[in-house]
């Protein structure tokens, strides 16, 4: 999914990251170290757009159409008719155009078609999704609104929160009514289909002996997290106080007082999205992924720390040439087979096993909501007409 979404538009990376970081999804990033993430399965790029998958994918999408308002209802301009509510072309292109950094795609009319076919499938997807949802009774309370709301502009000040809104073309009403779209669809998923699904302990097994071989972890791997405080005003800095060191004393007196609060035991990831200086890694509690020990052995200094933390502690200050770092040692992947007695092992594939699942029945419920509706694709008559 994270990658039929990628986009050449900052807001969407930013958006993303917080959603991503909502829903609990895998954590990942990068750092100091080339972290990698924890393994998962990788998926091929598509160009399409898989909007309903989930609440990350809805809310992503906010910043990527512009709002149903802004329609053009000149003759012609329909692409699709759901129940007999309008899908306008001028909704497709600009998420299109979006997607694509802003090109037309005009030098290759038959792919730009594929992809808005693809494109305005979802939306009609959408629609009716949030129609049967309507039917049902499900309701979203403003608080709930305000609640995201919060959460969407705690990384920014008013001003680059409203420059950021205008660079895509929309306004905090747009933005509103998109995010009531995207907790009326989660709670829709969770009623009816995330709620019906469960792994059992023979599935686990199951998935692990045909799976042994991605197991086998070919050298010792570090899970890290860090606190990063850089000195010198930066635009990039995201974290939940908006907070940035903007001198070297300032960047010192930081990372003294964070290490303060660690010590006098505040929750290191709390204090990483609150004020870390990392854009990779702030939003996701500091977290860096998995190191290889062969990356380590690079920087001995950072090696050595390192070795002598156990799973759950944490470093001194560090300081190096681009500011200061606090690594806390999250849990050590030793070379080898990992059992499936290993707890995180038995996690990472019920997660695996319930994503694969909820995917499998999202797409044949929205199949069934869609075989009920009155839909007809306008833009697909228009394409079998034309001569090849």
């Amino acid at each position: 999914m994270e990658n039929t979404l990628k986009t050449q538009l900052s807001i969407l990376s930013d958006v993303r990251r917080i959603a991503h970081r909502f829903m609990a999804f895998s954590r990942t990033g990068g750092a100091i170290l080339n972290g990698e993430p924890k393994c998962s399965k990788p998926t091929p790029r598509r160009r399409s757009l898989v909007l309903l998958t989930g609440l990350a994918a809805v809310v992503a999408m906010t910043f990527l159409s512009p709002a149903c308002r802004r329609q053009n209802t000149g003759a012609g301009d329909v692409w699709a008719e759901v129940d007999g509510h309008p899908i306008y072309r001028s909704q497709i292109e600009k998420i299109y155009q979006r997607l694509n950094g802003g090109k037309s795609g005009a030098e290759d009319k038959a792919e730009v078609l594929i992809d808005e076919l693809n494109i305005l499938n979802e939306v009609i997807n959408k629609q009716i999704l949030l129609a049967y949802a309507a039917r049902s009774g499900i309701t979203v309370s403003e608080s709930e609104i305000d609640t995201k709301m919060a959460q969407f502009k705690s990384p920014y000040s008013e001003e680059q929160f409203e420059q950021r809104l205008k660079a895509q073309g929309i306004t905090e009403a747009d933005l509103r009514d998109d995010v009531r779209s995207s907790l009326t669809l989660e709670k829709l998923f969770n009623r009816d289909v995330n709620s019906r699904v469960s792994v059992s302990e023979a599935e686990i097994s199951g998935y692990y002996e045909r799976n042994k071989a991605s197991f086998d972890v070919p050298e010792t791997r570090y899970h890290l997290a860090q606190i990063e405080v850089t000195p010198g005003s930066s635009n990039s800095v995201h974290n939940l106080k908006n907070d940035d060191a903007k001198t070297a004393e300032m960047a010192q007196r930081k990372i003294q007082a964070l290490y303060a609060q660690l010590r006098a035991g505040q929750d290191f990831a709390t204090v990483a999205e609150n004020y870390s200086e990392d854009p990779k890694t702030a939003l996701n509690g500091g977290d860096m992924g998995y190191v290889q020990e062969s990356a380590l052995a690079a920087n001995p200094a950072l090696e050595k720390v390192i070795k002598s933390l156990k799973p759950g502690q944490i470093s001194g200050i560090i300081a190096a040439r681009d500011g200061y770092h606090i690594v806390k040692l999250l849990g050590i992947e030793k070379a080898g087979q990992e059992p499936l007695s290993d707890p995180e092992v038995q996690s990472r594939i019920r997660e695996t096993l319930l994503n694969e699942k909820q995917q499998l029945l999202k797409a044949a419920y929205i199949e069934t909501l869609r075989d009920k509706a009155k839909v007809r694709n306008l833009l697909a008559e228009q394409i079998v007409k034309q001569p090849f």
